[in-house]
C-alpha cells in the first residue's frame, strides 16, 4: 500500500500512532490512501490477504494490506481498483467502505480508508515482486506494519477472537 512518499506505506520501523495535534507542530496535510482488505470468502472464517513491501521500497519486507495513494479527483474505490490492478493484477468487483484511520508517522500523516473486498476477477500477479499470504488471526507473517494493526483489532472484534492478533512487529 503506497502512501505517496517514496512509495512507502503507512508505518515503519519507528512505528506510527493515531494522529494527535499538539499545537506546537506545524499542521500537516493528510495523505489519503485506499486500502483493500481482501477476503477469500464471505464467512467469519474467511482468510484475508496481506502482501509484503517490495525489496526496493521503504519498509521492505513489512506486511500490509494492499492499496495506495488516491490521485487527484479519484474516489477511494477508484483508487483501490487502480492500485490493486497495478500491484496485484486483479480487478475488484466492488469495494465496501469499512473504517477510516488517521495515522501519524515520521514521514507522513496518512488517512487510511479501509475497504472490504470479497470478489475480484483475474489471477494474482505480484507485479512489484512482493509476496502475498492468506492469513487468519493471529497472523503468521512478520513484521507487520503499524498501520495494519488497527485492522487486525477490528477483525478480532468482529470475529470474537480472543488472544493476540499478530506476533512481534520486527
Amino acid at each position: 500500500m503506497s502512501d505517496g512518499v517514496n512509495g512507502g506505506t503507512s508505518g515503519g520501523t519507528s512505528g506510527g500512532t493515531s494522529a494527535r495535534t499538539s499545537g506546537m507542530e506545524p499542521e500537516r496535510v493528510p495523505v489519503d490512501v485506499a486500502v483493500g482488505v481482501l477476503f477469500d470468502g464471505d464467512t467469519s472464517e474467511a482468510r484475508f490477504l496481506l502482501t509484503s513491501r517490495p525489496a526496493d521500497k521503504v519498509y521492505a519486507g513489512f506486511w500490509e494490506f494492499p492499496g495506495g495513494k488516491l490521485e487527484a479527483g479519484e474516489t477511494v474505490e477508484q483508487a483501490l481498483r487502480r492500485e490493486l490492478q497495478e500491484e496485484l493484477g486483479i480487478t475488484i468487483v466492488a469495494a465496501h467502505p469499512w473504517q477510516v484511520e488517521l495515522m501519524d508517522y515520521p514521514h507522513a500523516l496518512v488517512r487510511l480508508h479501509f475497504c472490504k473486498v470479497f470478489a475480484w476477477t483475474g489471477a494474482f500477479e505480484m507485479r512489484e515482486q512482493q509476496q502475498m499470504a492468506w492469513q487468519a488471526l493471529p497472523v503468521a507473517v512478520a513484521p507487520v506494519l503499524p498501520g495494519t494493526l488497527p485492522v487486525l483489532r477490528w477483525l478480532a472484534a468482529e470475529r470474537a477472537h480472543a488472544g493476540p492478533t499478530h506476533g512481534p512487529l520486527d
